[in-house]
């Protein structure tokens, strides 16, 4: 093994093979943005609670900032179009819902989009949040929870 002292190259390597899922939150005019994300975890099983990490230049943390309500949604492998029109695009530009043609039913929690295509979809209210370097973690308290139970668990990128 050999020390590295090139920082961004060393955690790109960690990233692989990475877990992904998605984050619906609100625009500020009511409509809903779409990011792709690996930076999350389970913080708590009771009450249950999930953190996700959001740069500081995204729109969703824009999005989280003012509304304080997400999706955290695991995605299944006909989602991965999707995966990558959203971590690829910003929705300041597009309506990802529209673009990436998103079926999804309205949540319990503030009506925030159930994606019908995903395996879970978790609807969760930001409970506190700390500011990370770059990025803001938002500590999110689940209150209603989705399953299809028929999908299974996509990981990403896949690996031959």
């Amino acid at each position: 093994m050999m020390q590295i002292s090139d920082l961004p190259t060393a955690y790109a390597m960690v990233h692989l093979p990475a877990k992904v899922a998605l984050a619906v939150t609100q625009k500020p005019d009511g409509q809903f943005n779409l990011i792709t994300i690996e930076w999350f975890m389970r913080t708590s099983i009771q009450p249950p609670m999930f953190a996700i990490s959001i740069g500081h230049t995204r729109y969703s943390h824009d999005c989280l900032e003012e509304t304080r309500f997400f999706n955290l949604v695991f995605p299944s492998p006909m989602q991965k179009a999707l995966l990558s029109l959203c971590g690829s695009n910003s929705g300041r530009d597009i309506d990802k819902f529209t673009a990436g043609e998103v079926k999804h039913i309205p949540g319990k929690l503030h009506k925030l989009p159930i994606l019908t295509d995903a395996i879970v979809n978790f609807e969760c209210e930001v409970v506190s949040q700390v500011r990370s370097g770059d990025h803001t973690i938002y500590v999110g308290q689940v209150h209603y929870s989705w399953q299809d139970k028929e999908k299974e668990l996509f990981f990403y990128p896949e690996q031959g």
